[in-house]
Formats: structure tokens, C-alpha cells, sequence
């Protein structure tokens, strides 16, 4: 079983050789992902035989943690299988997290050490425009079986294509890594860097870039398929692959019927909860008119990209000070609160968090886009920070990061709905651990489930049951308080990640579920800190193991 695991994990980082940088495994920097049809067909044949070796491997003979060893690798390497067979590459045009946007933030995860480090550096530049090649290569065929992203989401990469293709090379990220001094480099080694560095933007970025460019224009846009059809049922093959997707960001086997009845459930339960807490905070009980007051006092708004960022630090400061009293374990390495640079927060998200390297070398990083401040409202932004990086994403990573005696694909890799159902289940448990400024900030915390269970709803409309792009705007604008601008960019989220939206929801209510379970079998004998521990203490298992992991608390 260790053998395998060990295996697998290696298997991994070779294909993603960009997820080993950023851990900080430094053996692939030299190297960009196969996306090419062939590289896609050999990647998928290693995981099947993964796979079928740990099917092989008898679960009675396993010892300790190894049973839930077993689970999580088959459900890993399943997970992957079944991505893969969805062939996401041959249609999907991304602006949140596509590779004009991943690239030029690679040289904030790879930094240059060493004079061999340089020399990976310029051999990966140099790689961009092959792997450009094999993504046009890509979206062709996708289309020519009629396989096409949404309009909207063709639009804005022209437009980030567009942006990133007007300024001079000395202004792209690619190029920043020249600004460091390398006093203990021969100069004809910091000589050679550079130019290979220069030559490199010159000659194979910008130009791979340009061609991209012009296949969205002339290619792909003409055929991209209208706003009112932007689910993947749309696209041949797609609701085989929606059914994948969901048990690849779930780890259930789960129907799109019964979760969007669990989110319009718990849009309603929320609902009445804003309701509540909008007669406390405003006076006035009608959520239309909580709403609105939400959305339309300045006052309730950010004025400027400094105040953005000063806030999110305020919280996570917060949230360390506090933290110890509700976990017995915590991780040795620190979050720290970054701004989303000026390539990627047009069209991103308001916040990511990236996880730091598994040998300590770079801390956790809390992404906020401080773009537009007037339109990211300060009432949400306690409940985004307490997401994102403490009692969190951070928290829950870096601990996994940390463990000994499992797996490092256990570490290191994960079912989106416990990462992302601990991000959602941290929100309310920052709640218990008084880390709320007052009941505005708490009406956040509702905002936020409200927006997650809308989640549930809008990604199984739209993929499975035919919703328009606009409905699933118009419903998010009826039943939660996020700005307009931010739905949007959700909303054209939801269309380009299908089924990832889907685990946010799902993980917590299973944690909470099983919290209360917790609580109503030890009454006053329960622990918080214990179960918060049990709960982390195995990294992130699939939902379908979770009550086998948290064996050791009882």
C-alpha cells in the first residue's frame, strides 16, 4: 500500500509539474504539463493501472491507518481517471484560472536560487509556447466536435489577451525575476540568465500568446455557444461527464436532482436567518429590502485598495490570537495576506488562498482582489478572511501539510468537498470562537452559506436542467448579497468549472452533521478542540471516509 501510494504521488507531480513547484519540489521546474491528446491518453493509463492495483490489495489485510490509505487512493486516482475522461481541455476557455493567467504567476511560486534554478527557469519560459501550440491544438478538435466554451467567458480571456499583449515584455511577471541581485553568480551567469530570460518572452511567450489570441478571435468566438445555453449538457458528451465531475469534486455518488433540492432548501432556511438578523441590524425584516440596503449604502463599502487589504490583515490577526483555544494541533507555517496583481483580478474571483511549500520554504498566502474597493462590501469581508486563511484554508493545509506517518499524496492532494466544506464550516466556526466585529459582520457569515447554497442550485441548473447564464445571475441576485459584479464573475465561474461549485456545500453540512453526531453521543464530554483535530488530522479524505477518519475521537 505504501509502495503504491508512493507510486502514485510521484505519478502526480510528473504530470503536474507546475503543483510541484508550487509545493516546492523543485525536480520539474524545467517543465510545463502534457495536454496534448497523447500526453492526456498516457496520463490516464497510469491512473487506471494505480487504480487496478489498489483494488487488487485486500482491505482485510490493511493495518491501522492503512483501510483509510486504501479509501483515499481510490477515490484519488479514480478522481483523476474521471477528470481526465472528461477532456475539460478540448473546450474550456477559463479566465479565472486559465494558463494566460497561471503562467504569469508562476514566477511568484519559482523563485531563482541558484544558477540551475535560472536555467530550469528559462527552459520552462521557453516551454510556453509548445504548450500554447497544444492548447490551440486542443480547443481545434474540441470544436471541430462541436465542443465550445460560452461566449462570455471567450470574451474576457480576449480581453485579458488583449491587456497582457499591449505592454512591452519588461512589464510581464515572466520578466521580474531580473530584477534580483545574484551577487554570488559570475557575471557571465547573470548575463546568461538574462538574456535567456529576455529571449525566451521574446521569442516563444509572446508570440504563443499572440496565436492564442488570434484563435479566440477567429475561431473559437464565432462558435462559441450563446449565453442562454452555458451548462456542459450542452456540449456532446456532457452529462455523462457533469455525472463524473460531480463525484470527482464530492467523492459521492450524487445526483443533480437531489443536490439542487439540498440547495434550494438551505437558500430557504438561510433566508430566514437574513431575515432575522435584518430586523437586528436595520430594523427591517423584509429581505428584499435587506437586500437592498446591502447592496446600495456606501457606507457599507470599501473605499480604497488599502483599506481592502488592511482588513483582511486585521482578521487573520484576529483568528491567530484566537486559534489555540479551539485546536490542539496547529501549523508551523504562517499565512500571510497578498493583493491579486493587476494580470489576473479584472476577471478573478474576490479571494483564493495558495497553499504554502510542503518544505516551509513559502508561507501560505491569502490572494485578495482589492480591484474596484467600492464594490466589495466590508460586511463580508471577516467571513472571506476566515475562509481563506485561519481558522481556514490555512489552518486545514498547512496542518496536512505537516503530518507524519501518511502518505504525501495524502498531504498534499484532497476531495474539493472536505477542503473547500472546511472553508465554509470554518465561517460559522469563526462565529463560535467570537472572532465577529458585530452584527453586520455577522449578516457576512449569511451572505456567504446563502451564496454556497445558491451554488447548489445555479451549477445543477445551468449544467443539468438547461438555466440560462441570466437566470443564474437573477437567482443570486434574489437570494444572496453578493454585488452584482461579483455574481457575474461567480456565476461565469460556475460555467467554467463544472461541478466544483458543488463540494463547498455538500463537505459542511457532513461536517456539521457529524459535529452534532459528536455532541449529542459525549453531551458535556465534548471537545471542540479534540474533534477539530480528529477532524484535520488525517488530511483531506474523501466525505465517503470521513466517519472512519474521525474514529480516533469518540
Amino acid at each position: 500500500m505504501a509502495e503504491l501510494a508512493k507510486e502514485y504521488w510521484e505519478e502526480r507531480l510528473s504530470n503536474d509539474p507546475l503543483m510541484a513547484t508550487a509545493l516546492g519540489d523543485r525536480r520539474f521546474d524545467a517543465r510545463l504539463p502534457d495536454i496534448s491528446r497523447e500526453g492526456r491518453a498516457r496520463i490516464k493509463k497510469q491512473y487506471e493501472a494505480v487504480l487496478r492495483e489498489c483494488e487488487a490489495i485486500p482491505e482485510g489485510g490493511l493495518k491501522g491507518k492503512e483501510g483509510l490509505t486504501r479509501t483515499a487512493l481510490l477515490v484519488d486516482s479514480g478522481s483523476m481517471l474521471s477528470y481526465y475522461s472528461c477532456d475539460l481541455e478540448e473546450w474550456v476557455v477559463d479566465p479565472l484560472q486559465g494558463f494566460q493567467v497561471e503562467l504569469m504567476n508562476l514566477e511568484s511560486y519559482q523563485p531563482v536560487r541558484s544558477v540551475e534554478e535560472g536555467k530550469a527557469m528559462v527552459e520552462r519560459w521557453r516551454a510556453i509556447r509548445p504548450y500554447i501550440d497544444q492548447q490551440i491544438a486542443n480547443l481545434r478538435a474540441g470544436a471541430s466536435a462541436g465542443r465550445v466554451a460560452v461566449r462570455a467567458a471567450v470574451e474576457k480571456v480576449i480581453d485579458e489577451l488583449e491587456d497582457l499583449l499591449k505592454k512591452p515584455d519588461s512589464e510581464w511577471p515572466l520578466l521580474r525575476p531580473l530584477a534580483a541581485e545574484r551577487r554570488d553568480w559570475a557575471r557571465s551567469e547573470v548575463e546568461a540568465f538574462h538574456e535567456g530570460l529576455k529571449a525566451a518572452v521574446r521569442e516563444a511567450a509572446r508570440p504563443g500568446f499572440g496565436l492564442y489570441l488570434e484563435l479566440l478571435r477567429k475561431e473559437i468566438l464565432p462558435a462559441a455557444r450563446p449565453q442562454e445555453k452555458p451548462g456542459i449538457m450542452h456540449i456532446p458528451g456532457g452529462a455523462e461527464a457533469y455525472a463524473k465531475l460531480i463525484r470527482v469534486h464530492t467523492s459521492l455518488d450524487i445526483s443533480p436532482e437531489e443536490l439542487h433540492g439540498t440547495g434550494l432548501k438551505e437558500v430557504a432556511r438561510i433566508n430566514r436567518e437574513t431575515e432575522e438578523l435584518g430586523e437586528k441590524v436595520f430594523g427591517v425584516r423584509d429581505r428584499k429590502e435587506v437586500l437592498n440596503r446591502l447592496r446600495t449604502d456606501t457606507s457599507l463599502y470599501f473605499a480604497d485598495r488599502d483599506e481592502v487589504a488592511a482588513k483582511a490583515e486585521a482578521a487573520l490577526a484576529k483568528a491567530n490570537a484566537a486559534v489555540s483555544e479551539w485546536f490542539g494541533r496547529l501549523p508551523k507555517t504562517p499565512c500571510e495576506v497578498v493583493r491579486m496583481e493587476e494580470h489576473e483580478e479584472k476577471h478573478s474571483t474576490i479571494a483564493y488562498y495558495r497553499p504554502p511549500a510542503a518544505d516551509g520554504s513559502r508561507a501560505g498566502r491569502y490572494y485578495i482582489n482589492t480591484s474596484a474597493p467600492e464594490t466589495r462590501p466590508r460586511y463580508e469581508a471577516e467571513a472571506l478572511a476566515y475562509h481563506e486563511s485561519v481558522p481556514g484554508h490555512h489552518l486545514q493545509i498547512a496542518i496536512a501539510q505537516e503530518l507524519e506517518g501518511i502518505p504525501e499524496f495524502r498531504k498534499n492532494s484532497g476531495v474539493t468537498a472536505f477542503v473547500e466544506g472546511w472553508g465554509l464550516y470554518a465561517e460559522r466556526l469563526a462565529d463560535e470562537m467570537k472572532l465577529y466585529t458585530s452584527d453586520l459582520d455577522r449578516i457576512g457569515i449569511l451572505s456567504y452559506d446563502s451564496w454556497r447554497a445558491c451554488r447548489l442550485v445555479v451549477d445543477t441548473g445551468m449544467h443539468a436542467m438547461g438555466w440560462t447564464r441570466d437566470q443564474a445571475i437573477e437567482y443570486m441576485v434574489q437570494n444572496s448579497a453578493l454585488a452584482k459584479n461579483n455574481i457575474v464573475n461567480e456565476v461565469d465561474r460556475y460555467i467554467t468549472w463544472p461541478g466544483q461549485a458543488l463540494a463547498y456545500k455538500t463537505g459542511q453540512l457532513e461536517m456539521i452533521r457529524l459535529r452534532h453526531e459528536a455532541e449529542a453521543r459525549l453531551g458535556e464530554g465534548f471537545d471542540a478542540r479534540k474533534f477539530h483535530d480528529a477532524l484535520l488530522g488525517d488530511g483531506a479524505v474523501p466525505l465517503v471516509a470521513l466517519r472512519q477518519a474521525l474514529t480516533s475521537y469518540s
